[in-house]
């Protein structure tokens, strides 16, 4: 199988919505796009988290030593993004306060239409902390995530609105990413 790979740094978009209308929380391209939408991705210094993992639960028994297991709870772990500071700007701490439920939304390959590559995650804003060092580095804040119900991974990206353009007395209509 050849593969392009490819940088996460660069083609991944981040975004925070504040809210989504299906229950299986498949966000639509009006929902991932202002004024619902945020893209967080140019604020972003840092990711941590974001993945789920399984609790095995072990079941052995007394016909062999081999200790055998079958899944068990699924559990998100806390996650967190670490955001550059704004010196004179206060969006990014208003818009992600203490307690602020949203989703952060995940385009893993960039805003490809009909990718599946979209993760949505329905989240609460557990902590909001400024980061001191006395380094030579940008000042950060690190907005920590409990992720409260399970996520959607691997969804399709919303396909594209059609763009109508009019040139001389045609009208074409093309179809890409907003």
């Amino acid at each position: 199988m050849v593969q392009q790979r490819f940088m996460r740094r660069g083609i991944t978009k981040i975004l925070w919505l504040k809210s989504i209308a299906s229950s299986g929380l498949i966000p639509t391209r009006t929902e991932i796009s202002p004024p619902n939408a945020t893209d967080l991705t140019e604020a972003i210094s840092d990711v941590e988290g974001w993945s789920l993992t399984n609790e095995a639960i072990e079941t052995p028994d007394m016909a062999t030593t081999f200790t055998p297991s079958i899944p068990g709870n699924d559990k998100a772990d806390n996650s967190s993004l670490t955001f550059y500071e704004d010196q004179f700007n206060d969006d990014m701490e208003t818009l992600l306060p203490k307690g602020a439920t949203g989703y952060v939304v995940f385009l893993r390959k960039g805003d490809i239409p009909e990718s599946k590559s979209m993760d949505t995650f329905p989240v609460q804003v557990a902590s909001r902390t400024a980061q001191y060092n006395a380094g030579n580095e940008a000042a950060k804040f690190q907005g920590v995530f409990t992720i409260t119900s399970p996520p959607a991974l691997d969804a399709p990206v919303p396909a594209a609105a059609p763009d109508t353009t009019t040139s001389g007395s045609a009208t074409t209509t093309r179809k890409g990413a907003v």
